[in-house]
């Protein structure tokens, strides 16, 4: 299952990303989706706005306490909405200083949401 969290806001995103962004309803800022079985349609959305999220594979003890904190959970795409992360974040970093978090963050997403709920 992939765990999709919006990072960057609105400011200074072009309208094709923005309708991307909200077909996988991440219309605001710090909101995430859970996709279970991702289709090539959306695998390709992904690797379109993977400058503007963080995604990875969640386990599923990270998904029973992301439920438990903040909804409930059906087969479907499911929209959570969390919290700024515990610590701050770094996907502002300039040029050789580091990735931050957005991309393809693999098993460290689990991280991640923990810091955010």
């Amino acid at each position: 299952m992939i765990a999709i969290i919006r990072i960057a806001g609105q400011v200074k995103i072009r309208k094709d990303m923005v309708e991307t962004l909200n077909r996988l309803n991440l219309k605001k800022k710090y909101s995430c989706i859970l996709i279970d079985k991702p289709k090539a349609e959306e695998l390709g959305m992904i690797e379109k706005i993977k400058s503007f999220v963080a995604y990875g594979e969640i386990n599923s003890e990270t998904l029973k306490k992301l439920i438990e904190a903040r909804g409930k959970y059906s087969k479907s795409k499911v929209h959570f909405r969390l919290h700024p992360p515990r610590g701050g974040i770094e996907s502002k970093k300039g040029f050789g200083v580091g990735k931050g978090v957005l991309g393809n963050n693999k098993e460290k997403i689990n991280d991640l949401i923990l810091r955010m709920l």
